[in-house]
């Protein structure tokens, strides 16, 4: 016993084997429990003890070798949760203690910790270093998700017993020690990721000759890979460098001794050159390969088709060039797939289709030709993204058959013919892309057969928080990695009019159908209204005709809805403002008519915009008012709308005005003939020429404009508009209505010139 009452040595706790094992560990603990519940009552932000249990969680077997009791303190979650576990065959308790934002007391006191765990309390101070120097066997020290900061102390002298520390996810900074290698030279795990750490690697890593994983993530170091670490740590299975400021070349031939690889991160950071080939000296059992977001160019090597263990491939975000190596199709263990944002180019390999392919993101490239077989026997298939290439020909049959396909993404291409009525028998289906291409014929009206019809929330496992984990990944099962790879997998689909990325448990949740830029016609399929859990819908910019469907009204979950720029025609259905999710809206430049939706909850945020180019439209936020047959009628023009709509004028002031200044200049001139009448008399003209001046005015005989009704001009009318008199003649108002179209609008006003297309700014 120490001062405090609490046994100064953990590991005195013994268990006896045999009929008396259960019990005697329970009274063991339960003698001391208390002890410590209360001493840590003074040391924690957790003060009251007021439910203690002991439960042995020993599984009623004759094997007694090993023996659990938890201690409970209740439910109150002010309370701390402590767990510990006695073990017969080390003879050693695991102390885990949780919801202490200091290091408990009797911490101090202990010599002969074996392991501790600290992971995921509020913890604030520096790294407890202490805890190395008092207890000399301590094997294990997790300090995972914690508010620790500064520097990261040595032990004062060299640690020999300690092989696992892991203090990621803190607030740690400043260099990593240089001698890290010389105090801790027995470390099988070290994990210092999610931390602010800079300067260089130190090289002392390299003396770490029984390193298994070394985690470095998401840091600010900088300068290359230490030679010494790539040639002497010849153990070394996971080495993880992401998201730091590391340069140069990745390794070299002569300096690289790390032919036991099964995990090598080096993505996010600044690297430059080739893929280097000594990695082909890891090809029998590396089975993740991340190198995206760095500067690597040339081509992608063959060898890496020979690399049969490979899981994970990822090098997106790089200036990779050339074909995907044929070589790929011998991958028959690839799960996870990333070339996207390179200048790759060619075909897609012949037969490319590894049988345990799930997530393939190919976009941005230069890719080109038909799908043909690529991905024909690739049913595990849940994300394909062939977006931003030059892929042409039809979507294949094979696509029907890609059960679990989840993510279809195929926008900006040249792709053309039918959507395949196949993608009907995809399930789990929730987002569509395949805008700007050259689809033609209807859209399918079976869509609603996809998972975007039902609640989904549920399909995808949850992402679990990163934990800390001792290996999994080698022994794990595949539907562990792929989650754990899903969770870091990035989407992009365009959304309200904005590109958004989206990515692990938020991509879950997203769905949507984007079918716009194509060349789609026919109606819109009421069955889209059974669409309820979908996010976003765009069809614009097709040639799509009829009404919209009454059945959008269900579309409950929708924020995006997207039909401008096609030939709908009909009202706009009233129900549609029960949508109270919706966030962006547009039915512009179609020939809908009637009156707009009620500006009630989310539509009476929407603008102008939203509905313009529609002629037969009417309502708020446009400028025509709705008569009693819902009809456009101008509004009169707000004060701030003057200089805008000075070009135009309202027919019946138009008739009003014109008719006064006609009776005006009629007057006028019958004046001046007058006065030059009376002139001529004045100086002996004929009365006879008088009274056939007088005539002529009288009888209306003077030459009259002719005015004709304003029209809708296209193209090359345009030009016409010149021909018109300089007096009255029309007023064009050009609107693009799609790519490459443009359609003038004629106004009748006074002293208007008509404007050709080049006047007015076009493009010809």
């Amino acid at each position: 016993m120490n001062a405090s009452g609490f046994p100064s040595d953990i590991e005195t706790w013994h268990s006896k084997e045999g009929e008396n094992h259960r019990g005697y560990a329970r009274k063991v603990l339960s003698d001391y429990l208390q002890t410590l519940l209360a001493h840590l009552g003074g040391n924690c932000t957790c003060t009251k003890c007021s439910k203690i249990s002991i439960r042995d969680k020993r599984p009623h077997t004759n094997e007694t070798n090993r023996t659990q009791a938890y201690a409970d303190v209740g439910d109150d979650e002010d309370l701390p949760s402590l767990r510990f576990v006695h073990q017969d065959d080390t003879d050693r308790i695991l102390a885990v203690i949780r919801d202490c934002v200091t290091f408990p007391k009797f911490l101090y006191h202990q010599h002969d910790l074996f392991r501790v765990d600290l992971s995921h309390n509020n913890l604030t101070g520096e790294f407890p270093n202490w805890l190395l120097d008092n207890n000399t066997n301590l094997d294990k020290l997790v300090l995972v998700n914690n508010s620790l900061t500064g520097p990261l102390h040595l032990p004062t002298h060299s640690h020999q017993n300690l092989t696992i520390l892991d203090i990621s996810n803190n607030f740690f900074h400043g260099n990593i020690p240089i001698q890290v290698g010389a105090y801790l030279p027995m470390l099988w795990t070290l994990n210092i990721s999610k931390n602010d750490f800079d300067g260089r690697i130190p090289s002392s890593f390299g003396d770490m000759n029984s390193l298994w994983s070394l985690d470095l993530s998401y840091n600010n170091l900088s300068g290359e890979i230490p030679e010494h670490l790539a040639k002497s740590c010849i153990n070394l299975r996971y080495l993880v460098l992401s998201n730091n400021r590391l340069e140069g070349q990745i390794f070299s031939a002569a300096n690289f001794n790390l032919t036991n690889l099964w995990r090598l991160q080096l993505d996010g950071n600044q690297f430059i050159g080739k893929i280097p080939e000594c990695l082909s000296n890891s090809s029998s059992y590396l089975t993740v390969l991340h190198l995206g977001d760095n500067h690597l160019s040339g081509r992608i090597p063959s060898w890496l088709g020979n690399m049969s263990e490979l899981v994970d491939l990822k090098m997106p975000n790089n200036h990779l060039e050339g074909p995907i190596p044929p070589e790929f199709c011998q991958l028959q263990n690839l799960e996870v797939l990333d070339l996207s944002v390179n200048s790759i180019s060619g075909d897609l390999p012949s037969r490319f289709s590894p049988p345990q392919i799930q997530l393939v993101h190919l976009s941005k490239n230069k890719l080109k030709g038909q799908l043909k077989d690529a991905f024909f026997n690739s049913s595990s298939l849940v994300t394909l993204d062939l977006g931003y290439n030059h892929f042409n020909g039809g979507i294949p049959n094979w696509i029907g058959r890609l059960s679990n396909l989840t993510y279809l993404i195929l926008s900006h291409n040249n792709l053309e013919g039918e959507v395949p009525h196949l993608l009907c028998n995809l399930e789990r289906l929730r987002l569509i892309d395949l805008s700007h291409n050259n689809f033609s014929g209807k859209i399918p009206h079976c869509l609603d057969m996809t998972a975007l019809h039902g609640d989904f929330s549920n399909a995808t496992e949850p992402m679990r928080n990163e934990e800390y984990v001792e290996f999994e990944l080698k022994n794990a099962s595949s539907s562990k990695r792929v989650a754990a790879m899903r969770n870091e997998e990035t989407i992009e689909f365009t959304t309200k009019n904005i590109s958004y990325s989206y990515q692990g448990r938020v991509l879950t949740y997203m769905s949507g159908v984007d079918l716009s830029c194509n060349k789609l016609t026919g109606e819109i399929p009421h069955q889209i209204g059974n669409l309820t859990r979908i996010h976003t819908l765009n069809l614009s910019y097709n040639n799509l005709n009829g009404s919209i469907p009454s059945t959008f009204s269900n579309l409950e979950q929708i924020e995006s809805l997207d039909l401008s720029h096609n030939n709908l025609n009909g009202k706009i259905p009233p129900q549609i403002i029960e949508l109270h999710y919706i966030t962006f809206f547009s039915v512009a430049y179609n020939n809908l008519s009637g009156k707009t939706p009620d500006r009630k909850d989310q539509f009476g945020t929407f603008e102008e915009s939203s509905y313009q180019g529609n002629p037969l439209l009417c309502g708020l936020p446009l400028p025509k008012f709705c008569d009693a047959n819902c009809s456009p009628a101008l509004a009169p023009k707000a004060s701030t709308d003057i200089e805008e709509d000075s070009n135009f004028m309202d027919m019946d002031i138009f008739c009003i005005s014109f008719t006064a200044s006609y009776i005006v200049v009629v007057l006028a001139i019958a004046i001046i003939l007058l006065s030059k009448l009376s002139l001529k008399e004045s100086q002996g003209i004929d009365a006879d020429d008088r009274r056939k001046v007088e005539s002529l005015v009288e009888g209306n005989g003077l030459h009259r404009w002719q005015l004709s009704d304003f029209q809708i001009l296209k193209g090359e009318n345009v030009n016409r508009m010149n021909e018109v008199g300089s007096d009255f003649c029309i007023n064009p108002k050009v609107v693009k209505e799609g790519p490459n179209s443009k359609v003038g609008f004629g106004f009748v006003g006074p002293d208007y010139k008509a404007k050709s297309e080049s006047q007015l700014g076009l493009e010809p």
